[in-house]
């Protein structure tokens, strides 16, 4: 009873600590570009914090102990990895994202494409982003489910009210404060919690060799191919996705775009492997439990409890902040893209600034209730990327990258490449091939051929998707 007491003093310490930090930051909140965009005052250790903290959430920490624990054994690292190449790849965009000046991807769409791409950029962003911030609030619960002993479906609903309550606070430079705190703080307590964890296993990494079947040690079990396709994935949802994109619009200058970017991608190289053998030692010592609550299992009963506190309050606040950027996302959306756009076109920023608080409630219930209805992680977070990225992928990156883009080749891509990815998605994904990579490859063919056929008939190229330089002095 006295570990439980400590672990839990810990956590309600930490959490603590990161609501304060929240508090403070809402004391910088003067405008809606300062509650969206952390006035894009952004420095490159910060941009990289945050992008990293985003990422390493549900996914690449219970999602990759619990796929560890099952299917893909040690190779399981491999989806962090795959992570960290993806944005190694998007920082090579990231200072055109910076350079339009924008708020949400479906602006940057609509500049360029008009009204109907710009709609259904919208209604899918805001769909995915429904869905994943559900998965990170889903991945939040297995943690405090295992912890306290709640219902899972109890622990979701408290975990949701939390992440509601801590991204209403504070917005984007809430995220990012807590974000880069929580970053080194995950990274540096699963390192520690591995060779304790081992230290109290008699034999120590010998007693998990003997067992964990030996196919669990296979360093690339999951395949190349499922290594090519993550990594393939990862860059074209992060280069669409709302909660990754918003940070680089949130950065200081194009410069900081790229090497908060680049540094994020090292980041995530270092941290990758450390879930994974953390689910296999949950697999040798507790070889009958529910794979979601591989990390969480491990925790509790082979960590002492400061170890155990801090890694817990690591791996819930590195959730809930993935949830909360996730939720911030989607408010920016709505009231950028719906609400300003559809609904209310002269909001004042002190309106728009109670909206967005508003949408996060509301976007906030939704994803409980997917939460509830799912309780799954990694096939949550596919199917959130390929909504979100199959379609609007060749549009929106042809749109910063390419000048001569015409306004139908952004809006068929958009199209084509959507029904592609979900029809994929619905056959099973036939040859193995995801159904990410099979609707965005289209969306591409569909790009340039009809951007082709428009140019050959003299169309001329899609405006600008860049603000006009100011004059010169």
């Amino acid at each position: 009873m006295e570990r439980e007491i400590t672990i839990y003093i810990i956590i309600i310490v930490y959490m603590a600590v990161m609501i304060g930090i929240g508090l403070y930051a809402k004391t910088k909140i003067r405008s809606s570009e300062d509650y969206h965009l952390a006035g894009r005052r952004l420095g490159p250790i910060m941009l990289a914090g945050t992008l990293a903290a985003t990422e390493i959430g549900g996914g690449s920490s219970v999602g990759v102990a619990a796929k560890a624990y099952g299917a893909w054994g040690i190779s399981a690292g491999w989806y962090v990895i795959a992570t960290g190449l993806g944005i190694f790849l998007v920082s090579f965009i990231a200072p055109y994202m910076r350079r339009a000046v924008a708020m949400t991807v479906p602006e940057i769409i609509g500049r360029r494409y008009g009204n109907s791409s710009y709609l259904i950029t919208t209604v899918l962003s805001l769909a995915a982003l429904v869905a994943l911030g559900a998965a990170q609030i889903t991945a939040t619960a297995t943690i405090v489910h295992v912890l306290t002993g709640f219902d899972s479906h109890y622990a979701i609903v408290v975990s949701g009210v939390i992440v509601v309550f801590y991204t209403w606070l504070g917005g984007m430079w809430s995220v990012t404060l807590t974000d880069f705190v929580q970053f080194f703080l995950i990274v540096f307590g699963f390192a520690i919690a591995v060779p304790v964890a081992l230290s109290m296993l008699d034999g120590g990494w010998q007693f998990v060799v003997n067992n964990v079947p030996e196919k669990q040690f296979e360093f690339t079990r999951l395949g190349w191919k499922t290594i090519i396709g993550l990594t393939v994935m990862y860059f074209m949802t992060f280069a669409t996705g709302q909660e990754a994109v918003q940070r680089y619009y949130s950065a200081r200058s194009e410069r900081v775009a790229l090497t908060g970017s680049l540094l994020c991608s090292l980041f995530m190289a270092i941290y990758a492997f450390i879930p994974a053998v953390l689910g296999l030692i949950a697999l040798a010592a507790f070889p009958s439990i529910e794979p979601n609550n591989a990390l969480a299992t491990v925790s509790v009963n082979l960590l002492p409890p400061l170890v155990s506190g801090l890694l817990l309050s690591a791996v819930i606040s590195a959730t809930l902040s993935s949830a909360s950027g996730d939720l911030l996302g989607a408010a920016s959306i709505y009231t950028q893209d719906i609400h300003a756009r559809y609904i209310s076109p002269d909001l004042t920023p002190e309106q728009n600034l109670r909206l967005s608080r508003l949408v996060v409630l509301v976007v906030g219930l939704i994803s409980i209730a997917i939460a509830l209805w799912s309780g799954e992680i990694i096939a949550l977070l596919m199917f959130a990327f390929t909504l979100r990225a199959t379609g609007p992928f060749a549009a929106y990156l042809f749109g910063l990258l390419w000048e001569k883009a015409t306004p139908r080749a952004g809006l068929w891509s958009i199209i084509f490449g959507c029904l592609a990815g979900l029809g994929w998605q619905l056959a099973g994904e036939p040859y193995g091939i995801m159904a990410i990579i099979a609707g965005s490859l289209t969306s591409v063919a569909v790009f340039l051929l009809v951007a082709w056929r428009e140019t050959s008939r003299g169309v001329p190229p899609a405006p600008s998707a860049y603000p006009p330089a100011p004059p010169e002095a």
